[in-house]
């Protein structure tokens, strides 16, 4: 049963947030917590899934890869779907799809499962964040959006905190199927809770339609390029199986693109990348989340495999990086509304470059703490760097472009860590496994692998530490401190 739509102004009274309003913000809050917390939660655990499968780490990298690609392709829907379809509609309906993917995976007897159960877990949690961004910004006056967001961070970046501790602790105590068991009851919660307390903030238009043509171009696209980049772990780069998915995904986003850019309307609407600043938020937004995505999957190697601690301790080490998250999302929005975008991206920026030098500098000797101290830095680097970075770009549109400049945002960055992970995976398992053979003449089987591993976990770090330099760069030359 729909309910009557809550206008601006039924929604936001006297500088506060209605009773309606809040309550059903609460909601669409939780739920988008659980997504981001649906991202991270199986990161402790996915040494576990390679090895109860019998698949090699670039094939169970695939359920974040994959997940943050299906993400990426929903994006872009949003600004269809929030005109199409209700609030409630929406929500409603994605949650009723992730629960669904939740207990598949958790049943699944074999990979291919799983990976269709974590699919439909990002179609079901794809289009929360835009959906909840637009809302913020059709009822926040343009002076609290900084403070509205930020507060919005900082409740996200809990996330962090609780996924890979939680995840840990259920992989090690009861196994990897837990961690799916949990999050299906946590999306029949949500379930409940949007069809009883949700209010709608825009009404349903049946008179729109999508085009569906480009986003079956954008999964052809990203997800050939995905799979052929992917194969080249195990065979010759021109092998058919690596070049020819590349080649038809390349062809896929060329014609995506060129599409968004010839149609009246687009299903990512390009045109708002003509504006510089909105451009720079989404360039340096793209970088982190490249950088940012193979960590996820990387990390726990080091810290499980190569240093042989279990997944719960993986989710410990973790935990400082996500209260340094929390903290800068807290001063992140605050400080934006009162300095500009301009000093709080560029401090983001470098503390985020610093954290990830610090550790491609890790070796098998070191203090394990270490891990933590880094990974507080980088979480406390991003948490100055994205959200403020964000509401910066997107405060630079007119209104009438937040939907689509918000859909073109999030996608670009879903993607860039879709890519970003098997590409850096990759690159790790390439070297790991030149490095082992060279040292496999010379030394034990284990030892060259340990050595061998811990070399590609360096290199790639260091890649991702010249990335975000770049992305420092990026910050320094374009952002400025104007809101508009």
């Amino acid at each position: 049963m729909e309910r009557k739509r809550l206008t601006k102004d039924e929604a936001y009274q006297n500088g506060h947030l209605t009773r309606p309003a809040l309550v059903s913000l609460a909601v669409l809050t939780a739920i988008t917590f659980m997504g981001n917390f649906t991202q991270l939660q199986l990161s402790s655990a996915l040494p576990q899934i390679v090895a109860h499968f019998g698949i090699a780490t670039t094939q169970g990298q695939w359920l974040t890869s994959m997940f943050q690609l299906i993400m990426g392709v929903m994006v872009p829907l949003t600004a269809f779907l929030t005109t199409r379809f209700s609030t409630r509609q929406i929500v409603i309906s994605s949650m009723a799809i992730f629960t669904v993917g939740s207990f598949i995976a958790w049943l699944s007897p074999t990979f291919p499962l799983v990976l269709l159960g974590r699919t439909l877990e990002a179609i079901g949690t794809g289009v929360m964040w835009p959906v909840l961004q637009i809302i913020i910004f059709q009822i926040f006056p343009l002076q609290r959006r900084g403070m509205a967001m930020g507060t919005l961070g900082m409740a996200m970046s809990v996330a962090p905190a609780l996924g890979p501790v939680l995840g840990g602790w259920q992989a090690d105590s009861f196994g990897w199927r837990s961690v799916f068991l949990s999050l299906g009851a946590l999306g029949a919660i949500c379930l409940a809770a949007a069809s009883l307390f949700l209010r709608n903030f825009n009404d349903a238009d049946p008179s729109q339609h999508a085009d569906l043509f480009s986003a079956c171009l954008s999964i052809i696209g990203f997800g050939g390029l995905l799979f052929g980049f992917t194969n080249i772990e195990g065979h010759p780069i021109d092998s058919p199986i690596c070049w020819v998915p590349m080649a038809i995904g390349l062809a896929g986003i060329a014609w995506f693109t060129h599409r968004q850019l010839h149609l009246d309307a687009p299903l990512l609407n390009l045109s708002v990348l003509r504006n510089r600043n909105f451009r720079t938020g989404t360039v340096i937004a793209s970088l982190a989340f490249f950088a940012f995505s193979s960590i996820i999957v990387i990390m726990p190697i080091y810290i499980q495999d190569l240093r042989g601690y279990s997944a719960t301790m993986n989710g410990i080490i973790w935990l400082p990086g996500a209260i340094g998250m929390c903290i800068a999302q807290f001063l992140g929005g605050r400080l934006l509304d009162r300095y500009g975008a301009r000093p709080v991206v560029i401090t983001g920026s470098i503390l985020l470059t610093l954290g990830t030098f610090g550790m491609a500098t890790l070796t098998m000797s070191s203090w394990i703490w270490l891990v933590s101290i880094y990974q507080f830095m980088r979480q406390l680097g991003m948490g100055f760097t994205l959200m403020p970075a964000t509401t910066w770009s997107l405060n630079s549109l007119k209104p009438s472009q937040v939907s689509a400049g918000s859909a073109v945002t999030n996608t670009s960055r879903q993607i860039a860590g879709a890519i970003g992970s098997p590409v850096l995976v990759v690159t790790m398992e390439m070297i790991a496994r030149r490095r082992t053979a060279i040292l496999g003449a010379t030394m034990d089987a284990a030892s060259a692998a340990t050595l061998g591993t811990l070399l590609g976990v360096k290199i790639v770090l260091g890649i991702s530490s010249a990335i975000t330099l770049c992305m420092t760069i990026v910050a320094i030359a374009r952002v400025h401190s104007a809101r508009r």
